[in-house]
C-alpha cells in the first residue's frame, strides 16, 4: 500500500504481540490436530479427508513461518524496504494464501461430485484424483510464491507510468488470486444446494420407499458438504475485507492508518486458526479423534 504511516509503537503494541503469540500458537495446535488425526486414523483415509489434510497444512505453515514474520513486522518499519525480508514475507503470504484457495476450490468439486453426482463419485475422486488435485494445487502456488521473489529482485526503480502499472498488476492479481476463484466455489456450492434441496424433496415425496439411495447423497455427504460449505463462508469473511482493501484503497488518494491494514491482515491469518474449531463442531468424527 502506498502512502502508509507508521505511528510510534506504544505499550499497546505489546500486549497485542501477546495476542498474536497464543493465536499462532492456537493455529498450529490445531492443524497439528487435523493433520495427525487424518494420517493416523484410518477410519479418516477417504479423499475428502485428504483435501482436509492438505488444507490443513497450509494453515499450519502460516501459524509457523506467516506469524512470525507479521510479528516482526509489527515492530519494524518494511513498508519502503526493498530488503529480501520484505520479499519473503510476501512471497509466503501470498503462496499459502494461494494454496489454501486452490485447496478450497479442489474440495468444492469433490462436494460437487459427492451431493450432485454419486453414482459416480468414487470413480472420478479417487486416491489418485486427489493426489494430483493437491500437488497440482501446491505446485501452482509455489510457482506464483518463486515468481514473485524473482520480479522483486528484477524489479527497479518506480519510473513513469510505474504506479499506473502497479494498480492494474494488483486489481488482476486480486481478480485472478481471489475474486474467481471464490465466485467460481460459491457457484459450485450453490448448484450442491439447489440439488440437495431437491434430493430431499424426492425422498419426502416417495416416503424413502421407491428412491434409490445410491442415486441420492447420503446423509453424511450432505453433512460434510454443509460443513464445508461453512468453512468457505468463513473463509469469505476473513479474507474479502483484505482484499477490498489492496483494490480500492489505492483510488482513495489518502494516508492508510497501518493499524487498519495490519487488522485486516491479522483477520486473514485467524482463518487458519478457525478451521480446526469448525471441523472440530461439526464432524462427530473429527471430535473423536482430537
Amino acid at each position: 500500500f502506498p502512502n502508509v504511516i507508521r505511528p510510534p509503537l506504544t505499550h499497546i503494541s505489546c500486549v497485542l504481540l501477546s495476542v498474536i503469540i497464543l493465536l499462532s500458537v492456537g493455529t498450529v495446535c490445531g492443524n497439528v490436530l487435523v493433520i495427525i488425526s487424518v494420517v493416523y486414523f484410518k477410519q479418516l483415509h477417504v479423499p475428502t479427508n485428504y483435501l482436509i489434510l492438505s488444507l490443513a497444512v497450509a494453515d499450519l505453515l502460516v501459524g509457523v513461518l506467516v506469524f512470525p514474520f507479521s510479528m516482526a513486522f509489527t515492530v519494524t518499519s518494511c513498508w519502503y524496504q526493498e530488503d529480501l525480508y520484505c520479499k519473503i514475507r510476501g512471497s509466503l503470504d501470498i503462496t499459502l494464501s494461494t494454496a489454501s484457495i486452490l485447496n478450497l476450490c479442489c474440495i468444492s468439486v469433490d462436494r460437487y461430485y459427492a451431493v450432485c453426482q454419486p453414482l459416480t463419485y468414487k470413480s472420478k475422486i479417487n486416491d489418485r484424483i486427489v493426489g494430483v488435485m493437491i500437488l497440482v494445487s501446491w505446485g501452482v502456488s509455489a510457482t506464483i510464491g518463486i515468481g514473485i521473489i524473482v520480479a522483486g529482485f528484477n524489479q527497479g526503480k518506480c519510473e513513469g507510468s510505474c504506479l499506473i502499472d502497479a494498480l492494474i498488476s494488483t486489481t488482476l492479481a486480486c481478480i485472478f488470486s481471489f475474486y474467481m476463484p471464490v465466485s467460481i466455489m460459491l457457484s459450485i456450492y450453490l448448484k450442491i444446494y439447489l440439488v440437495a434441496q431437491k434430493q430431499a424433496k424426492n425422498i419426502l415425496r416417495t416416503n424413502c420407499q421407491k428412491a434409490k439411495p445410491a442415486a441420492i447423497a447420503s446423509k453424511t455427504e450432505r453433512k460434510a458438504t454443509k460443513t464445508l460449505a461453512i468453512v468457505l463462508g468463513v473463509f469469505i469473511l476473513c479474507w474479502t475485507p483484505y482484499f477490498l482493501c489492496i483494490v480500492f484503497q489505492p483510488l482513495t488518494y489518502k494516508v492508510t492508518p497501518i493499524s487498519v491494514i495490519e487488522a485486516l491482515n491479522w483477520l486473514t491469518l485467524s482463518n487458519s486458526m478457525l478451521n480446526p474449531f469448525i471441523y472440530a463442531f461439526f464432524y462427530s468424527w473429527f471430535r473423536s479423534a482430537f
